[in-house]
């Protein structure tokens, strides 16, 4: 299993690595899919001693047609969200958050590393009937993107976008 890099980063970053993207390798040295982020498109990872409003995303599956519910959020610039998510399906699915173009580039990468896993400030991955959350604070205005980024879901349909007015 290959670990999104975010925790390591982090770590490298408190233990004094100069250049935390450089740390690229697992404990069992698999070498990472994808670089370190430096900061997220989006916005930041939010503040649990501040309120928040939240927004129940469901993960579900229909047939062969897979979906996020809501798929198109609306949030006000500056303003902090709690995605409360429920895996209804029966597969593992994920929740990332990110621009559109990151999220395809990183899509990409999952083809090629499809045990990767995340649970991080942007992203969380669900097991079947799983519930999860990310707090985040919209800290810029645009269209973004949360998909699920497990090879052939994003393609099913496993997408939506959060509009940042």
């Amino acid at each position: 299993m290959i670990i999104c890099p975010y925790r390591l980063i982090a770590v490298a970053l408190l233990l004094g690595f100069a250049d935390a993207s450089a740390v690229r390798t697992g404990l069992n040295g698999a070498a990472y899919a994808h670089e370190g982020h430096q900061g997220f498109a989006a916005g930041e990872p939010g503040d649990p001693q501040k309120p928040a409003r939240a927004i129940k995303v469901v993960i579900r599956e229909d047939g062969k047609k897979l979906a996020f519910e809501p798929a198109l959020v609306t949030v006000r610039k500056g303003e902090q969200i709690r995605f409360v998510l429920e895996n209804t399906g029966i597969d593992d699915h994920e929740f990332v958050l990110a621009t559109v173009k990151e999220n395809r580039k990183h899509a990409a990468l999952m083809k090629k590393f499809p045990d990767m896993e995340h649970d991080d400030p942007n992203a969380k991955r669900l097991a079947p009937g799983a519930h999860g959350e990310i707090l985040w604070k919209f800290t810029k205005g645009g269209t973004f993107e949360f998909a699920c980024l497990i090879p052939g879901h994003r393609e099913a349909g496993m997408l939506g976008k959060v509009v940042v007015k």
